[in-house]
């Protein structure tokens, strides 16, 4: 029986494998890493289906390394050593060039896991390569990440997938000898939702029994079924739900949250994933309008840390409500923004000399901290003096939201900042 199509046309070196031109270009990071001989340990970063596996294969061969693998999914510790024990005697005395060993869903590794390759990596025994679809800060424990440099995959965009369509219709033994015609591309890449793997797979589905045919959105649309219903959480419905969640919560809609939450949980959705994405809306959506969502959140991010599955979606469900309920205010995140924009736009300012920090006695014959007044010193801890570069000096970057605690603290920056900043 022949092998899926994905794994038929997967790239066996750097010319053949499609975008990610950072990485794996003419002067990419990860080319001039092969080139030089020297390949660092590793987490590859990215959505599902984008080549990570593919990537480190490559690595692997062009290095000319021993090439190691363990899914995250099954295997233990035990296995774990077991392959660094094999990757020690592979590397042998007489060779400067460490075995790669490979984990996929390195995310899904346990910290017991995980700590049990830090010997090994440390100690130059194996070259780690990682692959995962969750923010590694989060999921690889520190010890092994400041160990590893992180790179990040780009989700393909349309001309990576088409690409990757008329390369199959070309190399494939199978598919070289059919009359193949993409007429329409618009529905295949949708419902393949940018996965590259998913997309060659309902490619070879939809020609399988055909010798002639013309690719067009009618033909995607009556052949292949999508069950909207199903909750991939590696897929397409793992960002449109998550997406869904969030702008509930947003648009205050408690009901709304609940549902989307239980799609997640019966999907079986890490309760991490989601607690996390809650604690970015408390900031991003509620912000200080009430400073105790950000509170509840982050603790309902430590509270499913520790209990897990099924009691989480008690904690999950309190959580989303009071924060669909919530005040909303994004003043704080639009502030931000405008911040980082104007420092793009006037560089690196100079720094007011009252506000310089003066630790020995030639800063302080410069002048440093002369004229800074010290709040504390003044009544109600105020006394108004320039904060800001004189250059852009009473510039607002914060616009204090429509709810009541924000309405009380424009009324705060009035009284003490006058006309300054126009509250």
């Amino acid at each position: 029986m022949n092998a899926p199509l994905a794994e038929r046309i997967r790239p066996k070196s750097l010319d053949d494998y499609i975008s990610q031109q950072h990485l794996v270009g003419k002067n990419g990071i990860l080319t001039n890493h092969i080139k030089q001989g020297i390949i660092p340990s590793l987490i590859l970063w990215g959505p599902p289906g984008i080549g990570k596996t593919t990537l480190a294969n490559i690595i692997a061969t062009e290095s000319n390394r021993p090439f190691y693998t363990l899914s995250a999914i099954s295997s233990g510790v035990k296995d774990v050593r077991e392959v660094i024990e094999k990757a020690k005697k592979s590397g042998g005395l007489f060779t400067q060039k460490n075995p790669i060993l490979f984990i996929d869903e390195i995310h899904r590794f346990s910290k017991s896991q995980q700590d049990s390759l830090l010997g090994a990596v440390e100690k130059g025994w194996v070259t780690l390569i990682g692959a995962t679809t969750e923010n590694p800060s989060f999921e690889v424990i520190p010890a092994l990440l400041s160990r590893c440099q992180v790179y990040i995959l780009n989700a393909f965009d349309k001309n990576d997938l088409i690409a990757l369509l008329h390369r199959a219709i070309k190399v494939d033994e199978n598919l070289s000898k059919k009359t193949i015609v993409l007429k329409e591309t618009e529905a295949l890449l949708q419902v393949s939702g940018g996965d590259a793997r998913k997309l060659l797979n309902i490619f070879e589905l939809l020609i399988a029994s055909e010798e002639e045919i013309e690719i067009t959105n009618e033909l995607v649309l009556q052949k292949i079924q999508k069950n909207t219903v199903r909750y991939d959480k590696t897929g397409e419905q793992h960002y449109d739900i998550i997406s869904a969640f969030i702008k509930s919560i947003r648009g205050s809609d408690p009901n709304a949250a609940v549902y989307w939450l239980a799609r997640m949980i019966e999907g079986g959705e890490d309760v991490k994933f989601i607690a996390r994405r809650m604690l970015i809306s408390a900031s991003e959506d509620i912000g200080n309008a009430n400073p105790t969502a950000l509170i509840l959140a982050n603790n309902t991010f430590q509270a499913v840390s520790v209990i897990g599955n099924p009691e989480s979606r008690i904690i999950l469900s309190q959580c989303a409500v009071y924060l669909a309920n919530s005040a909303k205010s994004n003043a704080s995140y639009l502030a931000i923004g405008e911040a980082q924009d104007l420092v793009r736009k006037t560089g690196d300012l100079s720094i007011p000399l009252h506000l310089r920090n003066a630790p020995t006695k030639l800063m302080k014959d410069l002048d440093y901290g002369k004229e800074y007044l010290y709040s504390h010193n003044y009544p109600n801890n105020f006394v108004a003096q320039e904060f800001l570069p004189k250059e852009i000096s009473g510039t607002k970057l914060y616009e204090p939201g429509i709810n009541s605690r924000e309405n009380s603290f424009r009324d705060l920056l009035k009284q003490r900042w006058k006309n300054k900043y126009n509250y």
